[in-house]
């Protein structure tokens, strides 16, 4: 190794694209001569520059070189070799190539650090016959190209393994291809896999194949292993080389922080943003989501909750056929189809055997040590003096990577005979002499013991301290958490910092922020040592008053302009409110502040999804012996919640009992907000009365109040109520109400909703110009917000608009965009709408068949919901698809049917919609003069509610009046008409049952 390069040097990596199809498609003999000639012209090309040759294998180099320029030079000479090389037929080879320049540490067994691999990963990134080079090799050479050669900046992306995003450029060689696709960085390849890995991966080449091997003909891989052994780190290792070959991307789910096996399927939904629907189980909608989709799904840290994890991955793969599932846990899942992967430890060096300096490296034990030592000491070196020792640590503690790790941080403190000599005795202390056979864990247990032994007693009461954290912390809540009893709050700093030194606390930056976390093997450890001092309740009693007084603060932000960056801040603490939660509720001193909590936290879980979760905390705290303000709270957040999943039996008797306590306690908030959700569960149920009876006591005492975020709630509310009702000019003008004060409050959530309401309102009006605008607003505000349930909902609204208009081609996209969305999420709802609206587009052009195939299948998931409006209205579109059709029975029939519903409901749109196709019907079969009348009928109560007839419907509409006018004198028209017009809307639905029962069931004798 003494021939390495030093100082600045530049790392270039090549690797062959796409090589083992080349070798399936020209066969072993063809394939062995191909890769020997690539090895032959690249070595020629690296030597005439100059180039140290670090590693071969096989099918990519990685060669340094002293200087950066003849580095391009040679990746140049390179390429052109390969380009002008005379392959065979239909066997063009591709190469592609990276470079990155950086002054890495040179240890006895080779360089260490990060700059070693980036090269690596930014050729990765690139195609073959591209090369690419980093900033650092761009600023080395950009004053002194080499010759014809341009460097284009293809930007920043974000590289695999690399803490920060990376600046790319390409090297353009004259006289070769110099475009190609997008680079395949993060940002393009779809995951959410943590990739801020501040240290390289060492070794497992064997296991990462085998275990790639696995997932390419089983369908779940768990890799089990006690804790520590690098389960996690290979889990995502593996994944993040299995990117390119999952199209629907490599998603990670981290189940460590959860302790109630229910949560399983909600976190899993989470990582997808599949949120729960009503009346629906969340592991159904989460298997519908997946159904279609081909990705890898990494469930780690599945041990504490094993039955749940199995049962998650055994529907999941029954219901999906295309998903992929790669495990982390302790024991398998025991589950049909698994292939169970025991992690080893890292092959480690015998010390019983003279271990040479050159042989150490053979180990990934020693390799690991090597180079986590010299990145906490950039001046330790291995050499032969030492590395006997550095052989009996890696041996002592098994190979087991946290372990090594750990002992690798203490090299700044003692030598590594020292290291060697102290994990002895410790060993000897906790296994009575004898290490033979006993199981990894307490060889890990006797690793972060020593550690935690050498650390001063301030950094072990904060130690002990910090594992009340779930999920992470930031600065602030340690400091006034864990402060006090010989500890200063001001010195919290100092001791997080050292904890992080020392391998026991890892920090990840959240959008922008630092985070700190203890690894769970370490938090496990950690919470021994804190139930031992005696002082667990009161930490556990100040972590739950520092996340209470959070989320209190937090409260009014979710309804103001800074909602969203809250919202966030409340999902990374999540995990702590739970562990807040769970406390509280296993120590009865603490009943009522854990109650407080979870009512506090109610609208946070409606807009970010977590109904049934928030419902089991909130139902929960009503049975304990919590104030009767903290259960009035509790109660009314329930009921929402309830509310919101569709479960109007469980949401009503909820919100009444808000209702009566915050009555009782003179709170007249808690009153207008609970008149609005029983007033909101009465409009779904259809009983409007009641509706607007306790709506309009909500709005009035909210005015009186001055409350303005519970007013334009009630205004919202109260408006969609008018406009289900029909009642155009109210429901607008209580929108506009609420629209002002949303915008007033800054709370784009309720300003989305209220412009969406808006919309509708204004197209059934007809202004169709104003309701794209809103639609459109709407449609901006839910994006932004990345609120993909709501937007499926918007735009519907908006392609209904078009639709009305007659941009059939338009109004599809959206429909089909709405209909994508839906699926997504598992949301039926607005799933049924646009299938019911895609169904009205193929009838407008014409595809009778398409049009009656997807209303269809729209009105099955409306009986399947039970919504009689919607119900109502797709039979309504069926009629009008078979009246095109010339099936005038088959119509009349749908009309009839449609038309009970719209009677039973008041719904007056509804029947006006009835009454045009029976009298299309009654024209169609000869009955002029009961056509006009019903038409007549139709005209009139339209004109009473506001609702022109939209364009769409004016062409059949149309056709039919067109041949009453043209068979009925003017004066027999006339007086027909204007008898339909004086109809109330009982005796016009009388008159169109008589319709019916005329032409289609031979009751009753025809009349003119």
């Amino acid at each position: 190794m003494a021939r390495l390069p030093a100082g600045t040097v530049t790392f270039f990596f090549t690797d062959i694209e796409a090589s083992t199809r080349l070798l399936q498609h020209v066969g072993d003999v063809t394939g062995a001569q191909i890769f020997a000639d690539h090895r032959r012209l690249l070595r020629d090309a690296f030597q005439a520059g100059g180039g140290y040759e670090y590693q071969d294998q096989s099918e990519s180099f990685l060669i340094v070189f002293q200087s950066a320029k003849d580095a391009v030079r040679s990746a140049a000479a390179a390429q052109r070799a390969i380009a002008t090389h005379p392959w065979p037929e239909g066997a063009m080879l591709r190469v592609r190539m990276g470079l990155h320049s950086g002054e890495p540490v040179v240890a006895a067994d080779g360089y260490v650090g990060l700059d070693v691999h980036r090269a690596a990963r930014i050729c990765a990134a690139g195609y073959g016959g591209q090369v690419l080079i980093s900033e650092r090799t761009c600023a080395l050479i950009q004053d002194d190209l080499p010759g014809g050669i341009t460097l284009k900046d293809l930007g920043e992306h974000r590289l695999k393994d690399l803490a920060r995003p990376e600046r790319v450029y390409q090297v353009i060689i004259p006289g070769l291809p110099a475009e190609f696709p997008q680079l395949k960085s993060l940002d393009v390849l779809t995951n959410n896999l943590p990739f801020l890995q501040l240290t390289s991966f060492i070794g497992r080449e064997r296991e990462m194949t085998e275990i790639k091997t696995q997932l390419a003909t089983a369908r779940l891989v768990t890799l089990m292993g006690p804790g520590g052994t690098g389960k996690t780190r290979l889990a995502l290792q593996v994944a993040a080389d299995l990117l390119e070959q999952f199209p629907h991307g490599v998603w990670m789910a981290e189940l460590a922080p959860l302790s109630d096996p229910a949560l399983v399927p909600q976190t899993v939904a989470t990582v997808f943003g599949v949120r729960e629907q009503p009346g629906r189980a969340l592991l159904d909608t989460l298997t519908d989501y997946l159904r279609a989709r081909e990705l890898l799904l990494v469930l780690d840290n599945c041990e504490h909750l094993i039955e749940a994890s199995a049962q998650l991955a055994h529907s999941l793969l029954r219901g999906c056929p295309k998903l992929r599932i790669l495990a982390t846990s302790r024991e398998a899942l025991s589950t049909a189809g698994e292939v169970a992967h025991r992690v080893p430890p890292l092959a480690r060096p015998d010390p019983r055997r003279v271990v040479s300096l050159e042989g150490l490296t053979q180990f990934d034990a020693a390799r690991l040590f090597m180079e986590r030592a010299v990145l906490s000491k950039p001046a330790f070196v291995v050499t032969d003096t030492n590395a006997p020792a550095v052989a009996q640590v890696c041996y002592q503690l098994d190979g087991i990577p946290l372990a090594i790790e750990l002992a690798a941080a203490r090299v700044k403190v003692l030598s590594v005979e020292q290291i060697a000599q102290r994990l002895d005795d410790r060993f000897r202390l906790l296994t009575g002499g004898s290490r033979a056979g006993l199981p990894h864990h307490q060889t890990l247990r006797a690793a972060v013991d020593w550690s935690y032994d050498l650390l001063s007693e301030p950094e072990r009461v904060l130690f002990a301290r910090l594992s009340v954290f779930a999920g992470g912390f930031v600065l602030e809540a340690s400091e006034a958490i864990c402060a006090g009893d010989g500890i200063a709050a001001e010195d919290v700093l100092d001791l997080v910092g050292h904890l992080v030194d020392k391998s026991l606390l890892v920090t990840e930056a959240v959008d922008g922020d630092l985070r700190y976390r203890m690894l769970e093997t370490i938090r496990a450890y950690s919470r021994e040592k804190l139930t031992a001092t005696g002082q667990a309740d009161l930490v556990r009693r100040q972590h739950l008053d520092w996340f209470l007084a959070l989320a209190e603060h937090a409260e009014p932000k979710l309804c103001g302009p800074n909602q969203v960056a809250w919202l966030q801040r409340l999902d990374l603490e999540h995990d702590n409110f739970r562990a807040s939660l769970d406390w509280s509720r296993s120590t009865s001193a603490d009943v009522e502040a854990g109650v407080r909590l979870a009512g506090v936290l109610h609208r946070f879980w409606v807009l970010h999804g977590y109904l049934r979760e928030g419902r089991e905390w909130l139902e929960g705290g009503l049975a304990s012996q919590a104030s009767s303000a903290v259960r009035a709270k509790a109660a009314y957040g329930a009921g929402v919640l309830a509310y919101h999943q569709g479960d109007y039996a469980r949401a009503e008797p909820l919100c009444q009992g808000s209702l009566g306590l915050f009555r009782a306690q003179g709170d007249l908030l808690g009153v207008a907000l609970s008149l609005n959700i029983l007033g909101s569960v009465a409009r779904n149920r259809g009983d409007y009365v009641q509706a607007t009876s306790l709506l309009e006591e909500s709005l009035a005492l909210s005015r009186r109040l001055g409350h303005e975020w519970a007013l334009a709630e009630a205004l919202n509310i109260s408006g969609v109520t008018a406009r289900n009702r029909r009642d155009y000019p109210r429901a607008k003008t209580l929108l506009e109400e609420g629209l002002g004060l949303w915008r007033q409050l800054g709370d784009n959530w309720g300003l989305a909703f209220a412009l969406g309401s808006l919309g509708a309102v204004a197209r059934f009006q007809g202004d169709y110009g104003r309701a794209r605008v809103l639609q459109e607003e709407s449609i901006a505000l839910r994006r932004q917000l990345g609120d993909k349930f709501t937007l499926a909902i918007s735009l519907n609204s908006l392609g209904a608009v078009l639709l009305d208009q007659g941009d059939y081609d338009r109004a599809r996209e959206l429909f089909e965009e709405c209909l994508a969305l839906c699926r997504e999420l598992g949301n039926k709802l607005d799933a049924a709408a646009a299938l019911g609206n895609l169904g009205i587009v193929a009838y407008h052009q014409e595809d009778y068949a398409r049009a009656e195939a997807l209303l269809k299948e729209s009105l099955v998931l409306w009986k399947e919901l039970g919504h009689k409006h919607a119900i109502t209205a797709a039979l309504s579109e069926l009629g009008i698809v078979a009246l095109s059709q010339g099936d005038h029975q088959r119509a009349a029939a749908l009309y009839r049917e449609s038309l009970d519903l719209a009677a039973e409901q008041g719904d007056r749109l509804g029947v006006a919609k009835c009454l045009a196709g029976l009298a299309a019907g009654a024209a169609a079969q000869g009955e002029y003069a009961l056509a006009a009348r019903l038409f007549g009928a139709a005209e009139a109560l339209r004109e009473s509610i506001g609702a022109p007839m939209p364009v769409s419907d004016r062409v059949w509409y149309d056709r039919y009046v067109a041949s009453v006018r043209a068979s009925l004198t003017g004066e027999d028209l006339a007086a027909a008409w204007a008898h339909g017009r004086a109809l109330s809307l009982d005796e016009a639905i009388r008159d169109a049952l008589g319709c019916y029962d005329l032409l289609y069931s031979g009751s009753a004798a025809r009349q003119g």
